[in-house]
């Protein structure tokens, strides 16, 4: 798609020079953009010329001066203004494939394009990664980028990708650190494919590459009751084995589910180094616990209250021990319900795909003042579940108010909230 504005920041250049929503940035000083990296690199000037295409249709072309370093002040629609390059893998685990009809159009979106992963953190698995991109990327020296590794087996990476490309990832990583190119591994494990002497054997080879891999995430496959054919979980056994194998190795970092299920304790937060990969799941639940212990709890509040943190069993952990620590506030009582994923089946435990429906099941009928949830169980910037429903709809189900946390690793608005009441 073009380069369209999406909005404009206030008491910008981009608001000074009267650009609206819906206008389209042609070009910078002749040049065509392909994506928000050109965008950034071409605005390094003390002087640009803009040509812009109002919504009317009329092209405006504004000559304006400007700090070297000064942005503009446009947020664009989409980070790529051409085509979104599309993953041509058909992975045996891709949780896209697992999901059903009639969910937001979005969520059926299968991109695999290196640009979005440079600057969203999105995995990309370099199946489709040509020479001319090559070329750019060691041009403008672009990354940290982020990597679905999965296998660095040739022969096993193209069986679980279903891809013939697949079977060069650990060329094109040492392609990446030839060129300097730093990146971020991710391994999804699938019990009897990846896992074991395989996990071993790929681990061995990242850790080969050296500094240019910066850290390596280790979770868990997700499978829902869409998935045919049907995946194998990772249990307390494979949970065990595979933090095993890790701890031989530095930069790597299991998920969180890993340790819940080989029933361990969460680590500290050396562990997890500079928490390079939250949202993976790896080291969530030590950030939010660290995060609370350094929040000043009120002793009490006034008005008597009672709470219900709707939570996904995936974080029932930490908000125990958080729900714990609430209830000695007088006058607050705080009680844990983990939500059951009826929706998608029993074996997704992650708060993110929680549906309004299955929300409503957990909470109605309960006794409470008002209910938690984190505010991923909604689409960014809105208040839509998933599966197409909203929040005002539960509440009306529901008969309750609802108390969302926009920062999903910090109790600090909740207890700021407290302290109010």
């Amino acid at each position: 798609m073009p380069a369209i504005v999406s909005k404009v920041l206030k008491n910008s250049i981009a608001e000074e020079l009267e650009i609206e929503s819906g206008d389209e940035i042609i070009s910078i000083d002749n040049n065509k953009m392909l994506d928000m990296i050109d965008y950034n690199f071409l605005c390094k000037s003390e002087f640009l010329t803009l040509e812009i295409k109002k919504t009317n249709g009329e092209i405006e072309v504004i000559e304006l001066e400007k700090d070297y370093e000064e942005d503009l002040g446009i947020v664009f629609e989409c980070a790529v203004f051409d085509r979104v390059k599309p993953c041509l893998n058909n992975c045996i685990f891709c949780f896209v494939d697992q999901q059903p009809q009639g969910l937001r159009k979005t969520l059926y979106v299968k991109d695999d394009d290196y640009r979005l992963s440079y600057m969203q953190g999105t995995y990309i698995t370099l199946t489709n990664l040509t020479s001319k991109d090559k070329e750019r990327i060691a041009r403008m020296h672009l990354g940290p980028f982020y990597v679905s590794v999965h296998t660095t087996n040739p022969e096993l990476r193209v069986k679980m990708l279903k891809n013939p490309n697949a079977g060069k990832a650990l060329e094109n990583l040492q392609w990446f650190k030839e060129n300097e190119i730093p990146f971020h591994a991710q391994i999804v494990l699938c019990p009897g494919y990846n896992d074991g002497k395989e996990l071993d054997r790929t681990l061995k080879d990242l850790n080969n590459l050296g500094d240019i891999v910066l850290s390596i995430a280790i979770v868990p496959v997700g499978v829902t009751k869409f998935r045919i054919p049907e995946l194998t979980q990772v249990d307390e056994k494979i949970a065990k084995q595979t933090l095993t194998i890790a701890s031989k190795y530095p930069k790597v970092c299991c998920s969180d589910e890993f340790f819940l299920l080989a029933n361990e304790a969460i680590p500290n937060s050396e562990y997890y180094g500079n928490f390079s990969q939250l949202e993976d799941g790896v080291g969530a639940i030590r950030l939010l616990l660290d995060d609370f212990d350094k929040q000043k709890l009120p002793k009490s509040i006034t008005a008597k209250k009672k709470a219900i943190f709707a939570t996904s069993y995936a974080a029932k952990y930490a908000i125990e021990i958080i729900a714990k620590k609430l209830n000695e506030i007088e006058n607050f009582t705080a009680e844990v319900t983990p939500v059951k994923s009826n929706y998608w089946g029993q074996n997704i435990t992650v708060a993110g795909l929680i549906t309004s429906n299955d929300l409503i099941e957990a909470v109605k009928g309960k006794d409470a003042d008002f209910v938690i949830i984190p505010s991923v169980m909604l689409r960014p910037y809105s208040e839509d579940f998933l599966d197409g429903q909203n929040l005002d709809y539960v509440k009306e189900k529901t008969n309750k108010d609802f108390f969302i946390i926009q920062n999903y690793y910090s109790m600090g608005e909740l207890v700021e909230h407290l302290k109010k009441i």
